[in-house]
């Protein structure tokens, strides 16, 4: 076409351009179009068009928006296919607030969403976690647009992808709500979407609820697809309900729908969090079998599990198997390695693992660096913790409260109290803001060195600080009370507890059993006690102390 003469018209070249972008070959657009335009061809709208969807589909938004100057300079105005793209380009590169000020501005510039547009929007806000006001842009769609005079009623993706935002977010009374919407208004579910509110239904342990709407959609002739039955197969196995899981993939394969890599990690993770080894290993080895091959997130399981059963010189070959076949270890990986090193004691080869992470450029993140020093200090090297803390300050490292709660945690329990308060005071002063972690266990340090009024008043001083203190915080407090015989003190405790719906654990009960053991009048001692009203899924009505005993 560029070497005949007279050049065909550009026309012809947006059909060649358009059927390549609507098959994803966006890497094939950009050298045509480069040679489009060293031919003396000049694009037209249409062509910039193709160009800056390409340009979004592949991240590479900043470069979309120079087409839309050039758009802008040929004489052209972005229609509302251009600004759709645009807007999808910004959230695929999580620019949320630009994306927002976008859809904003259509409007100055005389441009209406459609449809599309709107479900690109609703699509973008819950993919990042915005699926409140993607809800209510939703609702403003539901009623007819009226601050901007349109009647853009939802069609099937916005709705499908309204439910499945709420749905992950665990909002799935909410998702029900806008699925019986949606049939109100003469739209038919597809797979998406029933898979979406099964997905929700079944994490949030509506079992029954999920059966039936899978059966209103076979019912209904939607056949479930692969997705359909991993959502099952991933909630079943994550629930330890692995029989059912295993039931629901032969339903599967006799229904003729094609089980996939993520079906058999469903299982494998299923087979991995109950400690099955055995299961685990037979399944993963039997993926390539079955067209599967095991991908990071398959060896990150089996390397998991073998560092349960601290099966170390095992997980070190499944490991090394990686890179041979094509698998890259990714920071999870390196991370779950650490871990089982350090628990096994093998502290040098944790030291020459981390080493060899960076040298296969990876990036170590604020968990690797809290696995490192929690490490070390947990095997008595607690300088070598402090040097690399030091070296993380001095570096452009982004110090987080987890990596700050490590190092003060590994300081009080090895004897170096007055070093964790320093850093502690720091926070207060300088940050990462103290979480409950962090206040407990300097607390807990505070009652071990015997200061214990001093624990106290920090105590005291969380809530100003907005932290409120977890049952960990009050039975650290509460254990050196009782120990030191301040049993008045005990008993304030565990009211406050009670009033704001703390629960009590374990250890809290063995502190109350110490109490009332120390006290000869320890019935009146019971009655002095609180009653804790208990979590739904645990007893309907309240729990007494009293009853216990």
């Amino acid at each position: 076409m560029i070497r005949t003469k007279p050049t065909p018209p550009v026309s012809l070249f947006n059909c060649l351009l358009s059927a390549l972008a609507k098959k994803k070959h966006y890497s094939d657009v950009f050298p045509l179009y480069n040679r489009m335009n060293s031919s003396g061809l000049l694009p037209n709208f249409i062509t910039l068009s193709i160009l800056i969807n390409c340009f979004c589909n592949t991240n590479r938004v900043s470069d979309a928006f120079v087409v839309v100057g050039s758009m802008l300079r040929r004489g052209f105005s972005p229609n509302i296919v251009s600004y759709t793209s645009l807007i999808k380009g910004l959230f695929m590169e999580e620019k949320i607030f630009e994306a927002i000020r976008l859809y904003k501005n259509m409007f100055k510039l005389g441009c209406k969403p459609t449809v599309v547009t709107y479900g690109t929007l609703i699509d973008g806000l819950c993919r990042t976690g915005n699926t409140n006001i993607a809800l209510k842009l939703h609702e403003e769609m539901s009623s007819g647009n009226g601050r901007h005079g349109l009647d853009c009623k939802p069609n099937l993706v916005s709705y499908g992808a309204i439910i499945d935002g709420l749905c992950k977010e665990g909002m799935v009374e909410k998702a029900k709500e806008i699925f019986l919407e949606m049939k109100a208004a003469g739209i038919a579910p597809d797979v998406v979407v029933y898979s979406s509110l099964i997905h929700g239904l079944c994490f949030d342990d509506k079992w029954d609820e999920a059966k039936s709407l899978f059966v209103e959609m076979m019912d209904h002739g939607v056949r479930p697809n692969t997705v359909t039955f991993n959502v099952w197969i991933d909630a079943l196995s994550k629930k330890g309900k692995r029989k059912q899981a295993r039931d629901m993939l032969e339903m599967m394969v006799e229904r003729g729908v094609s089980a996939d890599l993520f079906t058999y990690n469903a299982l494998l993770d299923g087979f991995c969090r109950a400690g099955k080894l055995e299961k685990a290993k037979e399944l993963f080895y039997s993926l390539p079998a079955k067209g599967c091959e095991p991908n990071s997130y398959s060896y990150n399981m089996l390397i998991r599990v073998h560092i349960m059963k601290r099966k170390i010189e095992e997980t070190l070959k499944i490991f090394r198997e990686m890179i041979p076949k094509g698998v890259s270890p990714t920071v999870v990986t390196y991370n779950t390695l650490l871990c089982g090193l350090f628990h096994a004691g093998k502290v040098d080869d944790a030291r020459k693992m981390f080493d060899e992470m960076q040298d296969h450029g990876m990036v170590p993140n604020s968990s690797t660096y809290s696995i490192l020093l929690d490490g070390l200090c947990k095997n008595n090297r607690v300088e070598e913790a402090l040097e690399i803390f030091r070296t993380l300050k001095d570096s452009n490292f982004e110090m987080t409260i987890q990596v700050m709660n490590t190092i003060i945690n590994g300081l009080c329990k090895s004897g170096k109290f007055e070093i964790a308060w320093e850093l502690f005071q720091r926070l207060l002063q300088r940050g990462p803001v103290p979480n409950v972690i962090t206040y407990s266990i300097i607390i807990n340090g505070l009652c071990k060195e015997g200061q214990l009024e001093k624990a106290n008043c920090l105590f005291l001083e969380m809530e100003g600080q907005g932290c409120s203190p977890n049952y960990v915080t009050y039975n650290t407090l509460m254990r050196s009370f009782c120990d030191n015989n301040e049993l008045p003190k005990v008993v304030e405790l565990l009211h406050q507890m009670a009033k704001r719906n703390v629960q009590p654990d374990a250890s809290t009960f063995s502190i109350v059993i110490d109490l009332v053991s120390k006290d000869k009048k320890y019935r009146e001692c019971l009655d002095l006690l609180p009653t804790f009203p208990m979590q739904e899924k645990e007893k309907d009505d309240m729990f007494t102390f009293d009853s216990v005993a």
